[in-house]
């Protein structure tokens, strides 16, 4: 379909002919008239030369003229072609992974098939490797804490490069403590730049909070009244007692409050099962965009413009060819 952008700009059209009901230019010179003019000429040893001449236009060069003009406002009013409406998917959920990088982190307590065993943080992300796989539809984002949080890679649909970016994590490049309220602070945060309406942050911890700046129980009731589900997965053994225990029912509370669940994982497996879990309690979900392409064709009345003139001066060459040859041929 074609349509003008800028169709008011024909409104222009009649302008030239406004133009003619102006008073023409005119410029008076003082003259005097003799009738002994060859005379003159005569004694004043002078040879007169011939006055100048306007032209009069032929009729091509005023539909020239006049063909020019209109095409020219046409390209003003920016004619483009409007395709058909194309849809497209885009992600439908914003999706925030937090993960502890506490010094805990690096306990070998998680058993491979072969019977081999990797640290806490390895299994992890071996994990979440296969949910970005799953999670094609979200916009993932990650987010670090130990000390303090921090935020390792905004929300992308480049699943790529939030891989990359978890892959370059470390065992204590946050700090060797866990300020989980700190990191749904973050979060929190992060979200509210979001355009998304559909928001989960799944927090990895394996100990318990210590020290954050807004208490894990506080920073949940701020999520739940912004529409954010928090899922809690808690790595280790949830008997262990010191400094790196388990707070279980912070854990649990903190999902209760912001609509989700929380899961413990003694092991990769059923450290995947809780991922499983959440894929099904957050389907996949996308959002479709329609729009109609846009193609520009204001270049079109120029370039005729362009081959107007082009065809009319190389005709106008072509005739004086013609008549510079024709009394050689005589």
């Amino acid at each position: 379909m074609l349509e003008l952008a800028y169709p008011w700009a024909l409104l222009l059209l009649p302008l030239p002919l406004l133009m003619r009901l102006l008073p023409a230019y005119r410029e008076s010179r003082d003259s005097v008239m003799v009738p002994f003019f060859e005379k003159l000429v005569e004694l004043s040893e002078q040879r007169p030369e011939q006055g100048a001449r306007i032209p009069r236009r032929d009729r091509l060069q005023k539909i020239l003229v006049i063909a020019t003009w209109i095409f020219l406002v046409l390209a003003a009013s920016k004619p483009q072609w409007i395709g058909p409406p194309v849809e497209q998917q885009k992600s439908g959920r914003d999706l925030m992974v937090a993960v502890d990088l506490s010094g805990s982190m690096e306990t070998r307590d998680f058993t491979l098939p072969d019977g081999g065993s990797i640290d806490r943080l390895q299994a992890v992300k071996r994990v979440l490797e296969d949910l970005a796989a799953r999670r094609s539809s979200d916009r993932l984002g990650l987010i670090v804490f130990g000390d303090a949080a921090y935020l390792q890679t905004p929300f992308t649909d480049d699943h790529q490069v939030w891989l990359q970016l978890l892959a370059e994590t470390g065992i204590g490049m946050a700090g060797p403590s866990t300020v989980f309220g700190d990191a749904i602070g973050l979060a929190i945060k992060l979200f509210s730049e979001s355009e998304s309406d559909n928001r989960v942050l799944i927090m990895l911890t394996d100990g318990n909070d210590t020290g954050s700046t807004v208490p894990p129980i506080d920073a949940a009731k701020v999520a739940a009244a912004n529409n954010i589900r928090i899922y809690t997965i808690a790595i280790g053994d949830p008997t262990t007692v010191g400094e790196d225990a388990l707070d279980m029912e912070t854990i649990n509370r903190v999902s209760e409050i912001a609509d989700g669940r929380s899961f413990q994982a003694l092991d990769r497996e059923q450290m995947r099962q809780a991922y499983l879990t959440i894929g099904e309690l957050e389907p996949a979900l996308y959002e479709t965009v329609s729009f109609r392409p846009r193609q520009s064709l204001h270049w079109v009345p120029v370039l005729l413009v362009v081959l107007l003139y082009v065809l009319y001066h190389g005709y106008n060459a072509l005739v004086s060819l013609r008549d510079r040859e024709a009394p050689d041929a005589a």
